[in-house]
């Protein structure tokens, strides 16, 4: 009976050793599976914090106000806080990587528009400080700080002072006045006693009443401030453009946004889910919540980078400012012709209103038959000049001289021009149109977060995000599930304000932004220029300035104010569109110049660029 028992009290002791071991070994396996490890290995390797705010195994009994969840828990109330700290700085910093492409877009162009626009005045104001010295010896070497003051003032109208392009123009022709009616119109006269103070004074208050320059002041007056004024509120909106990036960069984050983001973010620690990732539509919600204020700034950034392109498009479309600066020597040139040209009547003038007693002047009035443009021929009377000064038939050849040092063709190997920096500047400006719209977006692609069949919905491990995905914009965030948006930024309300107001301003001052025809209609830039008035040295047309067999130049149509009136016979007129000249017609009919100095000065100019290239 006994023998019968045993073994059965031994099966049955052996079972319940058996249990025994086995639970024991379960005991070990949950404890190994609860343990905090993962966590505090991601609280290192992120730089969270402290490691010894992380406990080693989860507890039960913690009061957390972010990351709560049902079960045990590896985070702590100091864990939270350490938490909320590594998330604003992570998001900040993403904010930030993003931002700072378009911050360097903007900031590193606009100093290459200003080396290129300051390029741009050193070579205009070289080569008007040469025609000077080779044209009108006896007046350069008195005009040269005149010439330096002019350029000076662009320079500072171009970085954005306030500074008037006309008046600057003005008050260099006010100067100018007194060297040419005692150098050019009058050598004969005591310089020193023109020159004095008093004098002096009265020339340049008169000297807009004599006119005696003609149009090309206004003209020039007129040429640079349109093409200027684009150059400088391009500068103008590139430094408004870094302000608003740099006011986005240091917006701060609400409460509500930074506690969605740790609990987006870190809450999945909590569980000990340290490698699942938010789901796609969960993370939107949260920083489109966020970003609430920065995205309001959509649709007014819009605006501005399309003024930005416009902008752009009126400064190089046709190579607008270049030919502007470079034309000021030929501007400068023709109204000292004029000056000259109409001596006598400019003497006579300033003897009345100033007092001065000259006796007759060495300059003649010319005789011929009618005075249309700049050009002299042989058989024009001459305008008396100093004896450094060319002879009036020598003039044609000169310039013709000056036109063949300057290629009328650009480089296409040229990397340098401002036309190239504008296409670049607006190719990169095409990723950045929408870049507050889209700026949610980014965070939320990439490693960031998870599409497929596991991510994490702020509370568990889902299949897929269930909640419903708001757009951008202070009021699509009234439906928005997981942050709640209770009032704008008031930093970025501001600098909304501004760049509206900016744009506005930008869209008052040039109406007709918007007309300039678009790069693609423009061509390569290469080969648009490249038509039946393209001509250079190498293309064999240098004879056509020389040689009087050959009428290369069309007479322009002219309209206008009439410079001089044939008698009994209409008034020649100057066109509005391009500098008025003046010009004596007489002599061999073969010998007469058409078409005006300033064009074959302008293609002359653009010539010298491309070769120096």
């Amino acid at each position: 009976m006994s023998r019968g028992i045993c073994p059965r009290v031994n099966s049955c002791g052996s079972f319940w050793i058996l249990s025994a071991v086995i639970f024991a070994a379960s005991s070990l396996i949950d404890v190994d599976a609860y343990s905090c490890h993962e966590v505090k290995t991601a609280f290192q390797l992120r730089q969270v914090g402290p490691l010894h705010r992380v406990p080693e195994t989860p507890g039960t009994d913690v009061d957390l106000l972010v990351c709560k969840h049902q079960g045990p828990s590896c985070c702590t109330r100091k864990m939270e806080e350490s938490y909320t700290f590594a998330v604003r700085r992570e998001t900040l910093h993403n904010i930030h990587s993003y931002s700072y492409e378009l911050e360097h877009l903007l900031s590193g162009h606009s100093d290459a528009f200003q080396d290129m626009f300051q390029y741009l005045l050193s070579f205009s104001q070289g080569h008007l400080s040469s025609m000077l010295e080779g044209t009108y010896t006896s007046v350069s070497r008195h005009a040269l700080p005149h010439v330096n003051q002019l350029f000076s003032s662009l320079s500072l109208y171009l970085r954005g002072a306030n500074v008037s392009v006309e008046a600057t123009v003005h008050q260099f022709f006010n100067n100018l006045f007194p060297l040419v009616y005692t150098k050019l119109i009058n050598p004969g006269i005591d310089g020193s006693m023109m020159m004095g103070n008093e004098m002096g004074d009265c020339l340049r208050m008169i000297r807009q009443d004599v006119n005696p320059f003609g149009p090309h002041p206004a003209v020039m007056a007129q040429e640079l401030a349109g093409a200027l004024g684009a150059g400088r509120q391009l500068g103008l909106a590139l430094e408004e453009g870094l302000e608003v990036m740099n006011a986005t960069e240091h917006v701060s984050l609400s409460k509500e946004c930074v506690k969605g983001l740790v609990k987006m973010v870190y809450c999945s620690h909590c569980s000990g889910y340290t490698l699942i990732k938010p789901c796609v539509g969960y993370c939107l919600n949260i920083m489109r919540g966020c970003l609430a204020s920065v995205s309001e700034l959509d649709q007014p950034w819009r605006r501005y980078t399309s003024l930005l392109e416009q902008l752009t498009h009126t400064m190089a479309g046709h190579h607008s400012l270049e030919l502007a600066l470079l034309g000021v020597g030929g501007h400068v040139n023709e109204a000292l012709l004029y000056a000259q040209l109409h001596g006598p009547l400019i003497t006579a003038t300033v003897d009345k209103v100033c007092g001065l007693t000259t006796g007759e002047p060495t300059s003649m009035q010319p005789t011929s038959s009618e005075v249309t443009t700049s050009t002299v021929t042989s058989s024009s009377p001459r305008p008396s000049a100093a004896s450094s000064e060319p002879l009036p038939e020598q003039w044609p050849r000169q310039l013709a001289h000056m036109r063949s040092s300057f290629p009328l063709k650009p480089s296409k190997n040229n990397k340098h021009s401002l036309r190239t920096l504008s296409r670049e500047f607006l190719l990169y400006l095409q990723r950045y149109k929408s870049f507050f719209a889209a700026l949610p977006e980014m965070l939320c692609e990439g490693d960031n977060v998870v599409d497929d069949s596991h991510c994490w919905s702020g509370d568990s491990v889902v299949e897929s995000y269930s909640g419903r995905v708001v757009g951008n914009g202070l009021h699509a965030q009234r439906r928005n599930p997981e942050v709640k948006v209770r009032s704008p930024n008031p930093t970025l309300a501001d600098v909304k304000e501004r760049l509206e107001r900016f744009n506005q301003e930008t869209q008052e001052r040039f109406p007709k932004l918007g007309q300039m025809e678009a790069w693609e209609e423009l061509g390569s830039g290469e080969t648009e220029e490249g038509s039946s008035t393209d001509c250079d040295d190498e293309d064999g047309c240098q004879a056509s300035g020389d040689s009087q067999s050959q009428t290369s130049h069309t007479e322009a149509p002219s309209e206008g104010k009439p410079i001089a009136r044939k008698p009994g016979g209409d008034s020649a007129r100057e066109n509005p569109s391009r500098p008025p000249s003046v010009k004596v017609i007489g002599g061999s009919p073969s010998a007469n110049w058409a078409r005006p100095w300033s064009l074959a000065l302008l293609f002359a100019a653009l010539c010298l660029q491309w070769t120096l290239f």
